[in-house]
């Protein structure tokens, strides 16, 4: 039985992800972190969504049961969880929330006492304890059973780091935030507020079942018509957990992860404060930032898709800044996360300190023209282990001498290998593309 996957375990509540089951994960984890750390409370945090007071119920069940406390700070965006178990001294941090996804899913991710997610090995670990039946730990009682904290002041705390680790005044400036009746419907208009803007809220009354319906940052569109309507500077739009960010200019027109890390990692180089004078990014991002980075200086280190391969990179090479296409941006100094109000905090820094709009800013970056076929095949492994393959890329890499990529990656979940490239000549891109279809294909049926 797999629960962990890429960010957490994740499933349609009361089907796939029952309360049994977070009971189970609430004792497992409880046991292993506390053991672990030598410290006995856990934070508690979740979204939204309908479900989540079913499986904060269990999983509160399940910590408690193993002898150890919770601390709950209610409904909070996972990046708060995550500094609210450093700043609080926790064994652990859990968030239930499905991020971006419908409402009928959620999920539940843990977070180790530093605040950074846990390791695959970690996870797995916490995994075993719970196929195994949880038969074997510890079920105290009396006084031994772990009793339940309200954390009161969790909201104030975390505006108070978001205010330190961004100081600016943002006087002036006019900003329309969809919080898509998530997690940060009240905490991300409130900082906002708080340091000066006036801000048109939009999105910000969740009734449970309408988190991400139609807005956030994978449903811009009313985002992008809001900030044309108000005369607004730029717009954000975050997830149900708001781990992520999405701004749109004062004309309207998206901008995304890439663009975003394009404009912060030029203010932070130029303040001095790029550690290594690096950026680390997924697979993912436009060729386009790879030559904005190029043209400034900055190195850029690729990982696979996740931002949680973001973080090992960053932790690793000793870079301090990070993050994907989709938003999800990682500021190592402060957070161990993705964090989306931190993120738009800074990139509106940015356009005030800069004096340029945000669409100055995202002109930095032109973004490369991108084709994506979808090959089927029987054996997706086995295609991409060809040395046929591998051979016929890097003649195409060679043919582009540097103006564009290549990137030719198994599908998750079905039985595909997805074809990508990017360059300005769309003639050669169609021609990289359709050669490297046509290998596919020919390794697949041999």
């Amino acid at each position: 039985m797999a629960l962990f996957g890429t960010d957490g375990v994740r499933g349609i509540a009361n089907k796939t992800l029952t309360p049994q089951t977070a009971l189970q994960l609430g004792k497992a984890a409880a046991s292993f972190l506390s053991k672990r750390s030598g410290k006995n409370y856990l934070v508690v945090g979740m979204d939204t969504r309908i479900s989540g007071a079913m499986l904060e119920g269990a999983l509160i069940a399940g910590i408690c049961s193993a002898g150890v406390n919770v601390l709950k700070v209610g409904i909070m965006p996972t990046p708060a969880v995550a500094y609210l178990t450093r700043a609080l001294d926790a064994a652990g941090g859990v968030v239930i929330s499905a991020s971006h996804n419908p409402v009928e899913d959620n999920g539940i991710k843990f977070f180790g006492p530093s605040g950074y997610k846990l390791s695959d090995e970690l996870e797995s670990k916490i995994e075993a304890l719970v196929v195994q039946g949880c038969d074997n730990l510890p079920s105290p009682t009396g006084e031994d059973v772990g009793c339940v904290e309200i954390v009161q002041d969790a909201a104030d705390r975390y505006v108070e780091f978001l205010r330190q680790a961004v100081a600016t005044d943002l006087s002036g400036m006019k900003v329309v935030v969809d919080c898509a009746n998530g997690a940060a419907y009240e905490l991300a208009p409130r900082v906002l507020s708080e340091l000066g803007a006036e801000v048109v809220s939009i999105f910000s009354s969740p009734d449970g079942i309408n988190i991400n319906k139609g807005c956030g940052s994978t449903h811009p569109e009313v985002l992008q018509k809001a900030v044309l309507e108000h005369g607004a500077h730029l717009g954000l739009a975050h997830d149900g957990d708001a781990d992520r960010v999405i701004a749109v200019d004062q004309n309207g027109q998206l901008v995304d992860g890439d663009r975003i890390m394009v404009a912060c990692a030029r203010h932070l180089q130029a303040e001095g404060k790029l550690k290594e004078d690096m950026l680390v990014v997924t697979v993912m991002s436009n060729m386009g930032l790879r030559l904005a980075m190029q043209e400034s200086g900055i190195k850029i280190v690729e990982t696979k898709v996740g931002d949680r391969y973001v973080l090992e990179e960053l932790v690793r090479t000793g870079a301090c800044f990070g993050g994907e296409q989709s938003g999800h941006i990682i500021f190592l100094e402060h957070g161990t996360t993705g964090d989306g109000i931190l993120t738009a905090l800074y990139l509106l820094k940015v356009v005030k300190e800069s004096g340029r709009s945000l669409a100055e800013l995202a002109a930095q970056m032109e973004r490369l023209p991108q084709l994506l076929e979808n090959v089927r095949v029987e054996d997706k492994e086995k295609v991409m282990q060809s040395p046929v393959l591998a051979e016929a890329i890097s003649k195409m890499e060679e043919k582009m001498q540097g103006q564009g990529r290549i990137l030719v990656r198994p599908s998750g979940t079905e039985s595909l290998v997805r074809v990508m490239a990017e360059a300005r000549d769309m003639d050669r891109l169609r021609s990289v593309v359709d050669e490297l279809v046509q290998v596919a294909k020919r390794v697949g049926s041999e």
